[in-house]
């Protein structure tokens, strides 16, 4: 027993020891340095306790041991101070205490170590079992100063618990943890264990404190802490398990050794027991390990198929497109699994039923290209939501249901359904064939098709959401289109309708002076000229409204920026604003959508606009450059005269529905930005208060160009959030 004792002090004392010492190696920059410093003499100082307590016991020498026995009160009274220390400043490292304050708090120290070799603190002791003392005058002082100061260091900390939030409250509430189990142990040893006849065990109180010091330098050096209530209950977990488990073994093994040798040998027993706890341990850890190299080396084939299912399981969240991730989840368990046929379903709202999205090797695909939603095999899976198996099914053929069920199976030639649910709704169905090796589809491969059909449902729900997003978008884009349309026409009308006046008058007169040859080659000269460009404004016009698809072509900037010109014309006049024009002759063909970009250059036009005063202009602007990479670009400037962007709005005025102005829905910059980012280009804005703004469009001449980096520079030029 004695042995054990030893041994239990030692390790506590390197225990002790070794993590002050790694506490303060790892002392982070700042306040909090102080922390770790204090932490670790106090861990010094229990060291100190724990080695003074070990001489005691392990002293033959009666004045040696008297020595030990009257150092060990010196050698403690370091301890409260210390704490006391560590709970004002602990976690933060804040509150700093002044000279004077340090030595108040230290002075008893002082005081002890002086006297604690006198007969002040122990008189004579009796060398028995255990040891008895004669204390002196200032015993009781001590235990005072050691309560006291122990509660005002408890104080400390819960006065910070009280006001710590996150990270803090979760490092105070492990001291706490760890406070609390030491205490327990001490008192069960100390107290508890000796009304119950066993003494022996009141030596080992000091050891006790490794497990404080354990849980503390926990909380100060881990950067991530586990929550302490996934503390709890894994260590009442672990306490029961050894409860239920080692203990019955321990006490076999004690039984054993007295029934064999006649004597029990504790240090032996507690090896024993360290060596199965740790096998039990270990166990856990190297469990899954070994089964995987096991799968490799014997059973290397299916290991392969379940890590590439296992992976794309995790990667098919990433394909947005529902029939590339159909067939891709089709191809991959195929390939994968040996599986010969294959059929995958999709729930279709609009046609009310499950359309065939994808198949392999089906022969009757014609004939269920739509499965209603009452079809029985959809049905069925609804309601028990987890994979069939035909096979398993056929034991209930008495089942009317059931029967219906394997029959629409075997028409699809699917001998395993697996059902793909979202938020407890039926939205897909994978079937599966026999295996070309005609094998059974195991547990492991049914739990894996499972985990499978889950990611699936979640990509499926995902692509379905991100056709609804390019959809909105569409129609957004649209709209757009139509108000800036709308804000057109009315010019446009004026404008077509004033060479229409034009052209009447002179048909009027032209019968009268037919035979003036002069006035009919000036008639046939105003007229040819207002119609074509009515003609111009009309075919401008038609081209901007109509929907098309898009199309990636190249396309001569210079001439789409006229043509946008034109249509704005009518509105430039209102205000008398003149357009000058600044075009790079020598501008490379750029590969854009026409029609979006069309929609970009109209709205930054019809913005400038509203923002000049009359008499004001408008400069455009085109000329190329390279970026440092290579990537040839083009950039068009729009420059007005206008009243420019109060500073604060220019991170705002690319984000949907942000306008200054009393009317207009505040979406023409954001779709602007928008279609330009999808051209793989950005916007730049530059605006002075009262003096005009700038919008630079940058535009890559080629989108096949290797996808360049964004610089530092582009990305804060580009802070403008779009709604797609």
């Amino acid at each position: 027993m004695a042995t054990f004792i030893n041994l239990l002090f030692i390790i506590s004392l390197f225990t002790n020891l070794g993590l002050g010492f790694i506490v303060i190696k790892k002392r982070p920059p700042g306040e909090t340095k102080k922390v770790n410093t204090i932490f670790s003499l106090l861990c010094f100082a229990s060291t100190l306790w724990i080695l003074v307590a070990l001489a005691i016991f392990i002293s033959k020498n009666l004045l040696w041991k008297l020595f030990w026995i009257r150092l060990v009160f010196g050698v403690s009274s370091l301890i409260p101070p210390l704490f006391i220390h560590f709970g004002i400043i602990f976690p933060t490292g804040e509150h700093n205490l002044t000279k004077w304050k340090l030595i108040v708090l230290y002075f008893p120290v002082v005081i002890i170590i002086s006297l604690c070799q006198t007969d002040l603190f122990v008189e004579y002791f009796l060398n028995t079992n255990p040891i008895v003392l004669k204390y002196g005058l200032l015993h009781k002082f001590w235990s005072i100063y050691l309560l006291s100061y122990l509660f005002l260091g408890i104080y400390f900390l819960i006065k910070k618990f009280i006001k710590s939030s996150g990270i803090h409250r979760l490092q105070i509430k492990y001291v706490f943890l760890g406070m609390f189990i030491t205490s327990s142990a001490a008192i069960f040893t100390n107290v508890i264990l000796p009304i119950l006849g066993t003494s022996e065990w009141s030596k080992i109180g000091p050891s006790f404190s490794m497990i404080m010091v354990g849980f503390t330098t926990y909380s100060i050096l881990k950067h991530r802490l586990m929550d302490i209530n996934i503390v709890l209950k894994k260590g009442s977990t672990y306490a029961l398990l050894l409860v239920l488990i080692f203990v019955p073994f321990f006490i076999v093994v004690l039984l054993g050794q007295k029934i064999f040798f006649g004597k029990i040998n504790y240090l032996f027993s507690l090896i024993l027991f360290g060596i199965l706890l740790s096998v039990a341990i270990l166990f856990q850890k190297i469990k899954p390990k070994t089964e995987k190299v096991v799968e490799q080396l014997f059973f290397r084939e299916k290991y392969n198929y379940r890590e590439t299912l296992g992976e794309f399981s995790k990667a098919m969240v990433s394909i947005l497109d529902l029939k590339a991730l159909a067939k891709r989840i089709i191809d991959t368990i195929t390939q994968t699994m040996k599986v010969e046929k294959a059929s995958f379903f999709l729930l279709n709202d609009e046609k009310g039923g499950f359309e065939l999205a994808e198949s392999k090797n089906i022969k009757s695909t014609s004939s269920y290209s739509l499965l209603p939603k009452g079809a029985p095999l959809p049905h069925y899976l609804q309601k028990i939501g987890e994979i069939i198996i035909k096979e398993e099914l056929a034991k209930g053929l008495h089942l009317s249901e059931l029967k219906e069920v394997i029959q629409q199976m075997e028409a699809m030639e699917a001998e395993v359904s697996i059902p793909l649910i979202s938020k407890g709704h039926l939205i897909g169905i994978l079937n599966l064939s026999h295996k070309f090796s005609k094998d059974i589809y195991s547990h492991e491969d049914l739990e894996l098709l499972n985990t499978l059909a889950n990611q699936a449902a979640i990509a499926i729900e995902n692509a379905r959401l991100y056709e609804d997003l390019k959809k909105s978008k569409s129609y957004i884009r649209r709209a757009d289109r139509l108000a800036s349309l709308g804000t057109l026409t009315a010019g446009l009308a004026h404008e077509i309708r004033n060479p229409l006046v034009a052209i009447k008058t002179l048909t009027q007169l032209l019968p009268e002076r037919l035979d003036d040859e002069e006035f009919r080659n000036h008639f046939l000269n105003i007229a040819s000229g207002e119609v074509d460009r009515i003609s111009s404004l009309l075919n401008e016009l038609l081209e901007f409204a109509r929907p098309s698809d898009p199309k990636l072509e190249f396309e001569d900037i210079n001439s789409i920026l006229d043509g946008m010109i034109l249509l704005i014309s009518t509105e430039s006049k209102k205000k008398q604003i003149q357009i000058i024009k600044q075009y790079d002759p020598e501008l490379p063909r750029v590969k854009v959508d026409r029609e979006q970009i069309k929609q970009v250059f109209l709205n930054i036009l019809l913005n400038a606009i509203e923002a000049t005063p009359e008499n004001g202009e408008i400069r455009i602007k085109t000329r190329s450059f390279k970026k440092p990479s290579g990537e040839p670009y083009v950039q068009i400037e729009f420059t007005d005269t206008g009243c420019g962007i109060p500073s604060e709005y220019l991170e705002e005025i690319f984000n949907p529905f942000f306008t200054t102005k009393t009317t207009g829905s505040g979406l023409g910059l954001s779709i602007s930005n928008q279609i330009v980012q999808d051209h793989r280009g950005y916007i730049v804005v530059e605006s002075e208060e009262k003096k005009g703004s700038s919008f630079y469009v940058n535009l890559p001449v080629n989108q096949d160009y290797p996808k360049r980096r964004i610089s530092d520079l582009e990305k804060r030029t580009q802070k403008n959030i779009s709604i797609f």
